[in-house]
């Protein structure tokens, strides 16, 4: 899609969520395997893939002081260069009706179609203009839940959605679950996390107790912090466009109407959207951006250009077939069903 330097500007007003100030800007792919530092430290081999976004430091052992991440990292794939920080999400795959499973490549988001794949990443200061506090060195977190599978489990999270796009600006009609039509632009997967931090813990056993949601209301309508988790943090906010264009012929799909797409977790639902994080920005440059009100582009933030990004790799460590047919998900993960039941 080309864009003129006027529409692009329009494009991003049009897609930006209704805010006084916010940060939104491209990551590209960084790597793409099964590896989950959060839920599985220092295991090579995590049960499902993952695609990874940010600075190069990603590896199976990030432990927070052992590793830190802004030291470590060389590069990151973010056009904010002080963003080291790391973003991961499940991957998606297309189920062929002899069973096989084909890989969903990404796709970059409007005007940022130089990316690599990746994600579009939003930081929210408020919808209210009040005070919020940016994450904290070692600071992690994870939001939805992999062995959801139903609609009133995925209700539990509030906002992590799909939306089937009619063309790359769509920005209505969201579900909790997989669209069940083709989308002719993609389908694109919407995470928000939790806007409320206890102030006190960086992690927590389930890497999601330690924050929470407003008390009443919405971050979006101002609403307040629970007294159990009283410091507001910014809305980090993932938007990933996966390419399903190949695979929108209906003779393709299963001959009993369902819908083909399969995370990468066994999850033909898709109520167990989720997403990782790893705080890593350098020295005090989120806080610094979050006081400045950024409106999307941020003069007081280093940046760099999209293909300076897509420079940035990592050496895969899972060496396995993760893109051609495959007779099973990578790691032999199983498709279930709310019940546990295992698909095929």
């Amino acid at each position: 899609m080309q864009l003129t330097v006027n529409s692009l500007a329009a494009s991003l007003a049009l897609l930006a969520p209704s805010a006084h100030a916010l940060l939104r800007f491209s990551c590209s792919q960084l790597v793409v395997e099964r590896l989950d530092p959060l839920v599985f430290p220092g295991v090579t081999g995590s049960p499902h893939v993952h695609q990874i976004i940010g600075g190069n430091a990603f590896n199976a052992s990030m432990e927070y002081p052992r590793l830190d991440i802004p030291s470590e990292a060389t590069c990151t794939t973010c056009t904010f260069a002080e963003d080291l920080s790391n973003y991961w999400t499940a991957v998606l795959y297309f189920r062929a009706r002899n069973g096989t499973f084909k890989r969903v490549p990404q796709m970059a988001n409007s005007g940022f179609e130089g990316a690599k794949g990746g994600m579009t990443v939003y930081y929210t200061p408020s919808y209210n203009n009040g005070k919020v506090t940016a994450f904290k060195p070692g600071f992690r977190m994870i939001v939805g839940d992999p062995t959801y599978r139903t609609e009133a489990q995925a209700k539990k999270f509030r906002q992590l959605t799909y939306t089937c796009l009619e063309n790359i600006l769509t920005r209505t009609g969201e579900t909790l679950d997989m669209p069940k039509k083709p989308c002719k632009a993609g389908i694109m997967a919407n995470i928000r996390f939790p806007t409320c931090w206890d102030g006190k813990n960086l992690d927590s056993a389930d890497h999601s107790s330690h924050v929470a949601y407003p008390a009443s209301g919405t971050f979006e309508s101002g609403g307040a912090c629970p007294s159990t988790h009283p410091v507001k943090i910014p809305q980090l906010f993932y938007e990933v466009i996966w390419d399903t264009r190949a695979f929108n012929n209906p003779n393709d799909w299963p001959t009993d109407g369902s819908q083909p797409f399969v995370w990468s977790f066994g999850d033909p639902t898709g109520y167990g959207n989720h997403g990782d994080y790893m705080f890593g920005w350098k020295g005090d440059a989120l806080q610094k951006a979050m006081d400045s009100n950024c409106n999307i582009n941020c003069p007081q933030l280093k940046t760099q250009s999209i293909s300076q990004g897509n420079q940035c790799t990592k050496q895969v460590t899972v060496n396995e077939d993760i893109d051609g047919w495959l007779k099973e998900l990578p790691g032999g993960m199983p498709v279930t069903d709310a019940n546990g039941k295992v698909l095929y």
